[in-house]
């Protein structure tokens, strides 16, 4: 299957947005997962814990925008790769964005807040995604419309303070040790978590992988 087949060449599991009920805490963590690996669950492990989330979603785009697309996995593989690696009874997987045929975080937020208006998102980010995230569209209504959390990575923790993202939000900074009431304040509110460090990568991976 290529990353152009129709949304009906998908299993219908993956296109549907997973249960939750009203008031639930819910991190949504987009992103490519090309491939995934234990980096990304760690993301995922400390935002539920840390947040004090119900759920986590790992939100797998059809393709990042800003991103080539010349070694892009296709979706159904990545999707399953995730899954696989998501085994835990509080995280899913989903492919919604292929059906708002749109990659655009803000319009995925946008939408999912008015599916499902009673539920508390966070949008939840590895922050080596936080010194390009001035470069997405829309930026500043991102963080206008939903919480965020960043989760440390590798090579990335000073972005907390030179990322435009972070310097524009400052005065918004929830201070970590107040990190778990984040899913119940109104944005704009982010907040960064420290956490061992996991030095995997998707782009070694693949690099690896290429015998490169």
């Amino acid at each position: 299957m290529s990353e152009g087949n129709p949304v009906s060449e998908l299993d219908w599991q993956w296109l549907k947005l997973p249960h939750a009920e009203a008031g639930n805490r819910i991190g949504i963590f987009g992103g490519s997962f090309n491939p995934p690996h234990s980096g990304h669950r760690l993301v995922a492990i400390t935002a539920l814990k840390r947040l004090g989330l119900d759920q986590i979603w790992w939100l797998v785009t059809p393709g990042n925008p800003l991103k080539s697309h010349s070694d892009l996995a296709p979706l159904d593989l990545r999707l399953r790769k995730t899954r696989a690696l998501a085994d835990h009874p509080r995280m899913k997987v989903t492919a919604f964005e292929k059906v708002l045929g749109s990659a655009y975080t803000a319009k995925t937020v946008t939408s999912l807040r008015a599916i499902r208006p009673k539920v508390r998102f966070v949008w939840v980010m590895g922050a080596d995604n936080l010194a390009s995230f001035h470069h997405w569209q829309d930026w500043r209504e991102i963080v206008g419309s939903v919480p965020i959390a960043v989760v440390d990575r590798p090579g990335a923790s000073l972005s907390t303070v030179s990322a435009p993202m972070a310097k524009a939000f400052e005065k918004y900074r929830l201070p970590e040790k107040s990190a778990a009431m984040l899913p119940d304040l109104q944005p704009p509110v982010w907040t960064f978590l420290h956490t061992p460090l996991d030095q995997t990568s998707s782009t070694d991976l693949r690099l690896t992988k290429s015998g490169v």
